[in-house]
């Protein structure tokens, strides 16, 4: 890996870490990453794969995740109070994390890309195509939702994962993984355990970041819905979502794609909340479909 370090990005001048695969001539395709997660969420084999396509891709850890800037100084989050409509101790929204994506688009000297987002990642890269038209080609929102509270709830037994100890080593961090995965992962897709355990360890190294890990979730409660500004986009788009999803229901992903005018919705059956290496080569089949649909 060559992780590079942008500094004063955006209007929030953070560094911002990222890395860039393959031609930078070719169609670049910035891939966003979901709660608390890494630029290395993203498996390097999924970015071989859009690479192999024909695809220029950067991955980058957003605000209070990885290599990039963390807001230690940040007052406590309260989830309960944000939940009840109280955004005092809300830091940023997702518009502010919209303006670091564009930050970084700016330092690499880059005028649009294919925004693909993942979990939260999704709800960034629809901002970024709500609130900056002119910087996004065609966007990819894969297991994410709408920002309406009725649609893309939490299954019950999802519940858990919050509640779950911290971890205090990457042994802990590796466990963490594996357990989540048996809650919220592909029920219909092999796990690759090995290399999932693998990344959640290398995460910890990087910067994990509990604090900042809920200053993105309470980000997401502050943002509010998006169905209606969604409406109104036009740009040539994809959702993604598994329909054994119990982190975000795939009725988020249903709603996601009656709200963007002619989306395409790809329903994947025995998909959870993760990117199973099964999937790898599809997913990058439809998103180089989708760059050359929006190409012509």
């Amino acid at each position: 890996m060559t992780i590079e370090i942008a500094s004063n990005v955006g209007r929030a001048r953070l560094r911002i870490a990222y890395e860039r695969l393959g031609d930078p001539a070719a169609p670049p395709v910035l891939l966003i990453m979901g709660l608390g997660a890494q630029l290395i969420g993203w498996p390097d084999g999924f970015c071989d794969a859009l690479v192999q396509r024909g695809l220029h891709v950067i991955r980058f850890d957003n605000r209070d995740a990885g290599e990039s800037t963390h807001l230690h100084d940040a007052p406590p989050v309260s989830f309960p109070a944000a939940m009840l409509g109280d955004y005092s101790s809300v830091t940023y929204t997702l518009s502010d994390m919209a303006a670091d994506t564009v930050g970084l688009l700016d330092a690499l000297g880059i005028d649009s890309v294919h925004v693909v987002g993942a979990s939260l990642g999704g709800f960034v890269a629809q901002t970024v195509a709500i609130e900056h038209p002119d910087r996004v080609r065609s966007l990819t929102s894969i297991m994410s939702s709408t920002g309406d509270r009725g649609v893309g709830q939490l299954h019950p037994e999802a519940m858990s994962l919050f509640a779950a100890a911290v971890p205090t080593n990457r042994a802990e961090a590796a466990q963490r993984m594996l357990d989540a995965i048996r809650v919220i992962g592909s029920p219909g897709f092999p796990p690759d355990l090995e290399a999932a355990a693998e990344r959640a360890a290398r995460a910890f190294d990087r910067g994990f970041d509990p604090a900042g890990m809920a200053r993105q979730g309470v980000a997401v409660l502050a943002s509010g819905d998006r169905t209606a500004r969604l409406h109104a986009l036009a740009v040539p788009a994809l959702v993604v979502h598994g329909t054994a999803d119990r982190m975000c229901d795939v009725s988020g992903g249903r709603a996601t794609a009656a709200a963007i005018p002619g989306a395409e919705l790809w329903l994947v059956d025995g998909m959870g909340h993760d990117l199973p290496r099964a999937l790898w080569a599809p997913l990058a089949d439809k998103i180089a479909a989708l760059v050359a649909r929006a190409s012509r």
